[in-house]
């Protein structure tokens, strides 16, 4: 069985990595998903659940931009450059969850109140439902693909050489 980069960043530093690029950023988006669900059912648009949402929001959404960029400059780009990917499956882990980016730095900067200045609270909300949304599709996309053995998904090299004989036993 062969190891993503995914899986081999995450083993890596134990228990650090693990902490820094996978505990950390679910703490984070699962507690804003959960305080989202609160707010939008309870129609709350102050108090301590919105706090700890928007606290979570702008707090996530650099960490995790933060996170992204230094993997991109770290382990996509360098791995690109060597031809290292083990395949398909292997360079889209890595990749989609770099992308996530795209969903956490305009909710940092949606709290800040620095994007979509002139929208009303309900517009907001739904930007920020929905960059909450795409940000839990991509990461859990990201890590499961990044659980698959990436042999698996690469046919096996066939060598002319190789006797292919099949034992009956059982």
């Amino acid at each position: 069985m062969q190891m993503s980069h995914f899986m081999q960043l995450l083993g890596a530093n134990h228990p650090w990595n693990l902490i820094i690029f996978m505990a950390i950023p679910m703490l984070m988006i699962e507690t804003i998903a959960v305080t989202e669900f609160h707010l939008i059912f309870n129609r709350k648009t102050s108090g301590t659940v919105k706090l700890i949402n928007k606290f979570c929001s702008i707090f996530f959404g650099f960490y995790f931009t933060g996170i992204s960029i230094y993997l991109m400059f770290n382990a996509v780009i360098p791995v690109t450059l060597t031809g290292g990917w083990l395949g398909w499956v292997d360079a889209a882990a890595v990749i989609i969850n770099v992308t996530g980016m795209l969903f956490t730095l305009p909710l940092a900067l949606l709290e800040l109140g620095l994007i979509y200045k002139k929208k009303s609270a309900d517009q907001k909300l739904k930007v920020h439902f929905m960059l909450v949304s795409g940000f839990l599709i991509i990461g859990h996309v990201a890590m499961v693909l990044g659980m698959v053995d990436p042999g698996v998904m690469n046919p096996m090299p066939m060598n002319d050489n190789m006797d292919m004989k099949m034992d009956m036993e059982m």
